[in-house]
């Protein structure tokens, strides 16, 4: 298969335009799930690809607000007629979930899910199974924590998801990236900071007491519901065991429509296969 075999033409992209703000990109996020969204300007010479703004990109930098500031142009970038293999090895390497594809103008995107779904219905022939592609390093986070310490712990970690765990230790669901982002929302402002005295009686307290003065500061930002991880995450897990074929588990993905699968033996998790880990069966 090629490229053009699995991509989303340029006329079924969502795209942003220069110029724009984050609320235009935020919203796109929020009700498509998408991962990032590709950057265009109208030229005279057609639709300029200029960058992607990801997500994250808007997590982590709350207080910008123009596109041209938000957007990363190092993407890589592809072709319609490059085989599938090779832009697998590419989004492997360099972490790109969402490659556009540009040859003089933009021609469209091809994605990680592209390629999983490539793999799910056998348009793209793969042997294997999924232990070899797992990674035994998992990221967790406590199912009564704040959902604000679950996004930090998240970027923190540099991963999209965190398999929550009860109070007996016990996996009891998945938050992702895109939980966080469904219910966040951008407030505008002035915020008090007064003399802020952290509560030495909350273990979610990060930094205890600190006085900063009385002063207004103007606010941008993304507020994040302060409820427990519980409330926000899926419980409904999908799983593999360790010999579940490469094809199953990328069925089990387009399926459920999720990035990532814990791995597990009998009922113990023991490992984490994302759906980016699996594209490398097609290179290998």
């Amino acid at each position: 298969m090629n490229v053009a075999d699995a991509m989303t033409p340029r006329e079924d992209v969502v795209t942003a335009d220069l110029p724009g703000t984050r609320s235009d990109v935020l919203e796109y996020l929020q009700e498509q799930s998408f991962s990032s969204v590709p950057v265009v300007k109208q030229t005279d010479n057609g639709l300029e690809y200029r960058g992607l703004i990801s997500r994250e990109t808007l997590i982590d930098q709350p207080d910008e607000d123009q596109l041209v500031m938000l957007m990363e142009e190092d993407v890589p970038t592809t072709t319609a007629g490059t085989a599938l293999e090779e832009v697998a090895r590419t989004m492997v390497e360099d972490g790109a979930r969402r490659v556009p594809v540009v040859d003089g103008e933009f021609e469209g995107i091809v994605t990680v899910t592209d390629v999983i779904h490539a793999i799910a219905s056998g348009d793209q022939e793969t042997e294997g199974v999924v232990e070899t592609y797992a990674s035994e390093n998992v990221n967790t986070s406590y199912e009564g924590a704040p959902l604000p310490v679950a996004e930090r712990e998240l970027s923190y970690a540099n991963v999209p998801y965190t398999v929550a765990l009860d109070d007996d230790g016990r996996m009891s669901g998945v938050l992702t990236e895109v939980d966080i982002l469904e219910v966040a929302r951008i407030v505008e402002g002035e915020e008090e900071t007064g003399d802020n005295f952290g509560d030495q009686d909350d273990e979610w307290s990060w930094e205890g007491i600190k006085a900063v003065g009385s002063r207004y500061l103007p606010t941008r930002d993304i507020e994040i519901p302060t409820g427990p991880v519980r409330e926000f995450m899926s419980d409904d897990i999908v799983t593999v065991s360790g010999q579940t074929a490469v094809k199953e588990a990328a069925q089990r993905m387009i399926t459920n429509d999720i990035e990532q699968i814990p791995l597990v033996a009998g009922e113990d998790l023991v490992g984490i296969v994302r759906d980016v880990d699996l594209l490398e069966v097609l290179y290998e």
